[in-house]
Protein backbone atom coordinates (compact mmCIF):
# COMPACT_ATOMS: atom_id res chain seq x y z
CA UNK A 1 0.00 0.00 0.00
CA UNK A 2 1.51 3.63 -0.91
CA UNK A 3 0.49 5.57 1.79
CA UNK A 4 -0.23 9.48 1.52
CA UNK A 5 -1.34 11.62 4.28
CA UNK A 6 -1.44 15.93 5.89
CA UNK A 7 -0.18 16.91 8.59
CA UNK A 8 -1.14 20.06 10.78
CA UNK A 9 -3.63 21.23 13.39
CA UNK A 10 -6.17 21.15 13.96
CA UNK A 11 -7.78 19.17 10.57
CA UNK A 12 -10.95 18.71 11.21
CA UNK A 13 -11.90 19.96 7.69
CA UNK A 14 -9.61 19.00 5.29
CA UNK A 15 -9.94 19.64 1.66
CA UNK A 16 -6.76 16.80 1.22
CA UNK A 17 -8.30 13.67 2.27
CA UNK A 18 -11.69 14.32 0.26
CA UNK A 19 -9.85 15.29 -2.95
CA UNK A 20 -7.04 12.38 -2.80
CA UNK A 21 -9.56 9.86 -1.96
CA UNK A 22 -12.13 10.68 -4.73
CA UNK A 23 -9.00 10.81 -7.01
CA UNK A 24 -7.71 6.94 -5.75
CA UNK A 25 -11.23 6.25 -7.05
CA UNK A 26 -11.85 8.10 -10.08
CA UNK A 27 -8.31 6.98 -11.90
CA UNK A 28 -8.57 3.77 -10.74
CA UNK A 29 -5.49 4.55 -8.70
CA UNK A 30 -5.08 0.94 -6.53
CA UNK A 31 -2.97 0.19 -3.69
CA UNK A 32 -2.98 3.83 -2.42
CA UNK A 33 -4.79 5.58 0.29
CA UNK A 34 -4.65 9.14 1.87
CA UNK A 35 -4.97 9.79 5.65
CA UNK A 36 -4.86 12.50 8.36
CA UNK A 37 -2.41 12.64 10.78
CA UNK A 38 -2.88 15.70 13.27
CA UNK A 39 -0.40 16.64 15.62
CA UNK A 40 -0.31 19.31 18.20
CA UNK A 41 3.50 19.45 18.13
CA UNK A 42 5.91 18.75 14.97
CA UNK A 43 8.02 16.31 17.62
CA UNK A 44 5.46 13.64 16.79
CA UNK A 45 6.99 14.10 12.98
CA UNK A 46 9.79 11.48 13.45
CA UNK A 47 8.13 9.35 15.15
CA UNK A 48 5.11 9.18 12.50
CA UNK A 49 7.98 8.45 9.68
CA UNK A 50 9.66 5.56 11.50
CA UNK A 51 5.93 4.29 12.46
CA UNK A 52 4.14 4.36 8.86
CA UNK A 53 6.93 2.76 6.63
CA UNK A 54 4.66 2.83 3.80
CA UNK A 55 4.50 6.80 3.86
CA UNK A 56 5.50 7.97 0.27
CA UNK A 57 4.59 11.32 0.71
CA UNK A 58 3.14 14.33 3.14
CA UNK A 59 1.08 17.42 2.81
CA UNK A 60 1.65 20.15 5.21
CA UNK A 61 -0.98 22.59 6.08
CA UNK A 62 -1.24 25.24 9.57
CA UNK A 63 0.54 26.12 11.25
CA UNK A 64 3.96 24.38 10.04
CA UNK A 65 4.51 25.35 6.62
CA UNK A 66 7.55 26.93 8.62
CA UNK A 67 8.65 25.40 11.14
CA UNK A 68 8.38 22.05 9.90
CA UNK A 69 11.86 22.62 7.25
CA UNK A 70 14.19 21.49 10.40
CA UNK A 71 12.46 18.07 10.22
CA UNK A 72 13.29 17.44 6.71
CA UNK A 73 16.78 15.97 5.06
CA UNK A 74 16.59 18.08 2.06
CA UNK A 75 14.72 21.15 0.30
CA UNK A 76 13.92 21.48 -3.41
CA UNK A 77 15.67 24.87 -4.55
CA UNK A 78 12.98 25.80 -7.09
CA UNK A 79 10.66 26.41 -4.58
CA UNK A 80 10.56 25.43 -0.93
CA UNK A 81 14.19 27.04 -0.71
CA UNK A 82 13.19 30.30 -1.77
CA UNK A 83 10.26 30.51 -0.35
CA UNK A 84 11.12 29.52 2.87
CA UNK A 85 8.26 27.06 3.78
CA UNK A 86 6.82 23.88 2.72
CA UNK A 87 3.55 22.62 1.99
CA UNK A 88 4.75 19.09 0.32
CA UNK A 89 7.28 16.33 1.62
CA UNK A 90 8.28 13.80 -0.56
CA UNK A 91 9.36 10.55 1.20
CA UNK A 92 12.40 7.99 -0.55
CA UNK A 93 12.40 4.84 -0.44
CA UNK A 94 15.43 5.18 2.40
CA UNK A 95 13.29 7.25 4.59
CA UNK A 96 14.93 10.63 3.40
CA UNK A 97 12.86 13.84 3.05
CA UNK A 98 12.52 16.62 0.92
CA UNK A 99 9.81 19.43 1.06
CA UNK A 100 8.37 21.39 -1.87
CA UNK A 101 5.98 24.13 -2.07
CA UNK A 102 3.30 23.50 -4.33
CA UNK A 103 1.10 26.20 -3.14
CA UNK A 104 2.87 28.60 -4.83
CA UNK A 105 2.88 26.62 -8.29
CA UNK A 106 -1.36 26.90 -7.36
CA UNK A 107 -1.64 30.44 -6.89
CA UNK A 108 -0.11 31.76 -9.40
CA UNK A 109 -1.46 29.34 -11.89
CA UNK A 110 -4.88 29.84 -10.62
CA UNK A 111 -4.41 33.69 -10.22
CA UNK A 112 -3.43 34.00 -13.66
CA UNK A 113 -5.98 31.90 -15.16
CA UNK A 114 -8.67 34.56 -13.25
CA UNK A 115 -7.45 38.07 -14.70
CA UNK A 116 -6.96 36.13 -18.29
CA UNK A 117 -10.59 35.14 -18.19
CA UNK A 118 -11.19 38.51 -17.18
CA UNK A 119 -9.45 39.85 -20.21
CA UNK A 120 -6.86 41.36 -16.83
CA UNK A 121 -3.06 41.29 -17.04
CA UNK A 122 -1.61 40.36 -14.02
CA UNK A 123 1.64 43.15 -14.05
CA UNK A 124 -1.11 46.01 -14.54
CA UNK A 125 -1.98 45.26 -10.63
CA UNK A 126 -0.46 45.99 -7.36
CA UNK A 127 -1.91 43.66 -4.79
CA UNK A 128 -1.91 43.86 -1.16
CA UNK A 129 -0.90 40.34 1.02
CA UNK A 130 -3.29 40.27 4.09
CA UNK A 131 -0.98 37.89 6.68
CA UNK A 132 2.53 36.99 6.68
CA UNK A 133 2.28 33.12 7.61
CA UNK A 134 3.65 30.44 5.15
CA UNK A 135 1.41 30.71 2.76
CA UNK A 136 1.79 34.58 2.40
CA UNK A 137 5.59 33.29 1.51
CA UNK A 138 4.47 31.44 -1.35
CA UNK A 139 2.08 34.54 -2.85
CA UNK A 140 4.85 36.86 -2.43
CA UNK A 141 7.40 34.98 -4.51
CA UNK A 142 4.97 34.57 -7.16
CA UNK A 143 4.02 37.92 -7.03
CA UNK A 144 7.53 38.81 -7.89
CA UNK A 145 7.60 36.55 -10.46
CA UNK A 146 4.66 37.80 -12.44
CA UNK A 147 6.76 41.63 -11.72
CA UNK A 148 3.58 42.56 -9.78
CA UNK A 149 4.18 45.01 -7.07
CA UNK A 150 2.87 43.91 -3.72
CA UNK A 151 2.79 45.38 0.09
CA UNK A 152 2.02 43.05 2.85
CA UNK A 153 -0.53 43.52 5.65
CA UNK A 154 -0.04 42.68 9.27
CA UNK A 155 -1.40 43.01 12.16
CA UNK A 156 1.80 44.06 13.91
CA UNK A 157 4.16 46.71 13.13
CA UNK A 158 7.14 45.63 10.88
CA UNK A 159 9.50 47.14 8.36
CA UNK A 160 8.05 45.33 5.78
CA UNK A 161 4.72 45.41 6.35
CA UNK A 162 1.86 47.71 6.69
CA UNK A 163 -0.93 47.53 9.41
CA UNK A 164 -4.62 47.52 8.75
CA UNK A 165 -5.25 50.85 10.30
CA UNK A 166 -2.94 52.49 7.47
CA UNK A 167 -5.03 51.58 5.09
CA UNK A 168 -6.31 54.90 3.57
CA UNK A 169 -8.65 55.59 0.59
CA UNK A 170 -5.38 56.23 -1.04
CA UNK A 171 -4.15 52.83 -0.48
CA UNK A 172 -7.30 51.14 -1.30
CA UNK A 173 -7.59 53.04 -4.90
CA UNK A 174 -3.66 51.74 -5.22
CA UNK A 175 -3.68 48.43 -4.58
CA UNK A 176 -6.60 47.02 -6.63
CA UNK A 177 -5.33 43.63 -6.24
CA UNK A 178 -6.16 41.91 -2.36
CA UNK A 179 -4.87 38.87 -1.27
CA UNK A 180 -6.31 36.96 1.83
CA UNK A 181 -3.60 34.57 2.97
CA UNK A 182 -5.25 34.35 6.70
CA UNK A 183 -7.54 31.29 7.94
CA UNK A 184 -10.09 34.56 8.66
CA UNK A 185 -13.35 33.03 8.07
CA UNK A 186 -12.35 29.69 7.35
CA UNK A 187 -15.61 27.16 8.50
CA UNK A 188 -16.42 26.95 11.61
CA UNK A 189 -15.36 30.82 12.40
CA UNK A 190 -17.41 31.67 9.33
CA UNK A 191 -18.15 35.55 11.37
CA UNK A 192 -14.82 35.99 11.13
CA UNK A 193 -13.14 38.28 8.15
CA UNK A 194 -9.67 40.75 8.25
CA UNK A 195 -9.77 44.07 9.15
CA UNK A 196 -10.38 45.87 6.63
CA UNK A 197 -11.94 49.36 5.48
CA UNK A 198 -14.38 47.50 3.15
CA UNK A 199 -15.96 51.49 2.43
CA UNK A 200 -13.03 51.53 0.35
CA UNK A 201 -13.24 48.57 -2.24
CA UNK A 202 -14.71 49.07 -5.55
CA UNK A 203 -15.96 47.67 -8.58
CA UNK A 204 -12.53 48.24 -9.98
CA UNK A 205 -10.93 45.88 -7.04
CA UNK A 206 -10.36 42.06 -7.02
CA UNK A 207 -10.41 40.09 -4.14
CA UNK A 208 -9.01 36.83 -4.05
CA UNK A 209 -9.32 34.32 -0.56
CA UNK A 210 -7.30 31.49 -0.41
CA UNK A 211 -9.83 29.98 2.05
CA UNK A 212 -12.07 27.89 0.26
CA UNK A 213 -14.62 26.80 2.89
CA UNK A 214 -16.98 27.90 2.70
CA UNK A 215 -16.92 28.99 -0.61
CA UNK A 216 -18.11 32.39 -0.36
CA UNK A 217 -16.19 34.00 2.93
CA UNK A 218 -17.29 37.45 4.92
CA UNK A 219 -14.39 38.72 3.03
CA UNK A 220 -15.85 37.89 -0.36
CA UNK A 221 -19.22 38.91 0.33
CA UNK A 222 -17.90 42.28 1.48
CA UNK A 223 -16.08 42.60 -1.97
CA UNK A 224 -19.21 41.31 -3.89
CA UNK A 225 -21.51 43.75 -2.27
CA UNK A 226 -19.23 46.99 -3.45
CA UNK A 227 -19.13 45.22 -6.84
CA UNK A 228 -15.40 43.84 -7.03
CA UNK A 229 -14.48 40.59 -8.46
CA UNK A 230 -14.02 37.76 -6.13
CA UNK A 231 -12.54 34.37 -6.21
CA UNK A 232 -11.84 31.35 -3.26
CA UNK A 233 -9.02 29.00 -2.99
CA UNK A 234 -10.47 25.91 -4.35
CA UNK A 235 -8.81 26.05 -7.74
CA UNK A 236 -5.51 26.96 -5.77
CA UNK A 237 -5.63 23.84 -4.01
CA UNK A 238 -6.60 21.53 -6.83
CA UNK A 239 -3.66 22.71 -9.04
CA UNK A 240 -1.23 22.51 -5.79
CA UNK A 241 -2.61 19.42 -5.12
CA UNK A 242 -1.94 17.68 -8.83
CA UNK A 243 1.70 19.18 -8.58
CA UNK A 244 1.51 17.64 -4.98
CA UNK A 245 0.73 14.26 -6.65
CA UNK A 246 3.12 14.87 -9.51
CA UNK A 247 6.14 14.96 -7.48
CA UNK A 248 5.40 12.29 -4.84
CA UNK A 249 4.86 9.60 -8.07
CA UNK A 250 7.56 11.04 -10.14
CA UNK A 251 10.99 8.75 -10.07
CA UNK A 252 12.92 12.34 -11.02
CA UNK A 253 12.83 15.45 -9.11
CA UNK A 254 11.28 17.55 -11.59
CA UNK A 255 10.19 20.71 -10.85
CA UNK A 256 8.39 23.16 -13.66
CA UNK A 257 6.13 26.44 -13.40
Amino acid sequence: MNLYGLIGFPLTHSFSKRYFTDKFIREKIRESSYELFEMSSLEGLPALLKKKTDLKGLNVTIPYKTEVISYLDDLDDASAERIGAVNTIKIYADGSTKGFNTDYYGFRQSLEEWMDKRGEKCSNFSALVLGNGGAAKAVQVALQDMHMDYKLVSRQQSDDSMMYEELTEEVMNSYLLIINTTPLGMFPKVEECPNLPYQFVTKKHYLYDLVYNPAETLFLKHGIEKGAAVQNGLKMLELQAEKAWEIWTQEENLWSV
